[in-house]
């Protein structure tokens, strides 16, 4: 009986808000044009035709739309499912030495997947997760979120008129009408960006995206240099800070079926052009946060929305895809900095709360946001590793007597 509550179209209506369709939205500006170029450059590399290309597109949109709309509803909470994009940077990065072919990207993509899927099904990423202390884990989020958040302002030092107007009306909106102020803020950044001309509609084409198959080829190369740090990166870089974002959030979610959902759809994808599909955290800050609903257990209608418009990507990929390009990346970057305000502010507070962890929170938060990079691993990872070191000398390490 509570199954068919669950499926209720009724009760999935009376949970629609406005502001949950905006965050669903605005959560489908920022994630698909923040790394859109990255994958063509990636798929390019590869010497992938323009039909594989378009079909790499519609894998990872469709992947994304169904693996985050369907467990949205069946948990009523906001379940957040992207393509890795700093993957698709170590992609871009393997495909310009030009050693590799499409063929071989798509045996890695095999790979990683499955090493994706044995990681949920094991457990053992859940079990790491459960270890790391919610400081830790706040401090990250906020250290991923406030990097991303500065390029809104950054973007002031080339659209100051559009960045400006948009903060005012955030921040008017936020005193006068805070449920709506992303609401208004993304309407005034659209008008006034029609207005100065700011929107290049010539990218908008009608068609639809087609599925095209490739046949996958195994090599040890291909294996150590493309599908070992395309795992790493997902893990470290997209799926730890997208459990953060999660605990952050305050939901209780079944981390290691949701990994082992991610790498199952991406093995099946992984021929037509899904190279890796994780648990988001930019765009899931932006769900899960109190602008999308005052209610926590209505900010799953965000998720939906979000996981409809991939789904509209993927099948109308090459209008929908003109269409969210057309617009400017200063706005882009405005309204998701903008976006993600509370959600760094309430990561900030619980990081910090507790007295004990204050300092390797801060240190967590500083090396997240520091950008570093090692190994070919981002600071997501370097992050936590280092909160993690100085917890253990903190809290562990055996100290000296007097």
């Amino acid at each position: 009986m509570q199954w068919a509550h669950q499926l209720s179209p009724r009760q999935w209506w009376r949970d629609l808000s406005v502001t949950a369709f905006t965050a669903g939205f605005v959560a489908t500006l920022v994630g698909f044009t923040s790394s859109i170029a990255i994958i063509f450059r990636a798929a390019q590399g590869f010497g992938a035709t323009q039909g594989e290309i378009s079909s790499w597109i519609w894998a990872l949109c469709i992947g994304c739309g169904l693996t985050s709309l369907l467990p949205s509803l069946w948990m009523r909470k906001p379940v957040m499912i992207a393509w890795s994009t700093p993957g698709a940077v170590v992609l871009a990065t393997a495909a310009a030495g030009g050693q590799f072919h499409i063929a071989d990207a798509v045996g890695a993509f095999i790979v990683s997947s499955v090493l994706i899927t044995l990681a949920g099904v094991s457990g053992w990423f859940e079990r790491i997760m459960h270890r790391i202390p919610l400081a830790v884990a706040a401090a990250l989020l906020a250290g991923v979120l406030a990097r991303f958040s500065m390029q809104a302002f950054s973007a002031a030092g080339t659209a100051p008129g559009l960045v400006v107007t948009m903060l005012l009306v955030y921040l008017a909106g936020k005193r006068f009408s805070p449920r709506y102020a992303v609401v208004w803020t993304l309407l005034a950044g659209v008008i006034y960006a029609a207005m100065r001309g700011m929107l290049d509609w010539s990218a908008v084409r009608i068609g639809l995206a087609q599925p095209v198959f490739t046949y996958p080829q195994f090599s040890l190369q291909a294996v150590t240099s493309l599908a070992l740090p395309l795992f790493i990166v997902t893990m470290a870089s997209q799926n730890l800070p997208g459990v953060a974002a999660i605990r952050a959030a305050g939901y209780e979610m079944p981390i290691s079926a949701l990994i082992t959902m991610t790498g199952f759809a991406s093995l099946i994808l992984a021929p037509l052009g899904g190279y890796a599909l994780n648990l988001s955290a930019i765009t899931a800050a932006i769900a899960m946060g109190p602008e999308a609903h005052p209610d926590k257990s209505k900010r799953y209608m965000a998720a939906v929305v979000w996981g409809l418009f991939m789904l509209l990507i993927g099948i109308f990929g090459v209008a929908v895809t003109g269409m969210l390009v057309a617009f400017p990346p200063q706005l882009v970057e405005a309204i998701a900095g903008l976006a993600l305000l509370s959600t760094i502010g309430t990561s900030l507070m619980l990081a910090l709360d507790q007295q004990q962890h204050r300092e390797v929170a801060v240190i967590t938060f500083l090396v997240t946001l520091s950008g570093v990079e090692l190994l070919g691993i981002g600071s997501a990872f370097w992050g936590v590793v280092a909160g993690v070191v100085a917890l253990l000398i903190q809290d562990y390490a055996p100290r000296r007597r007097v």
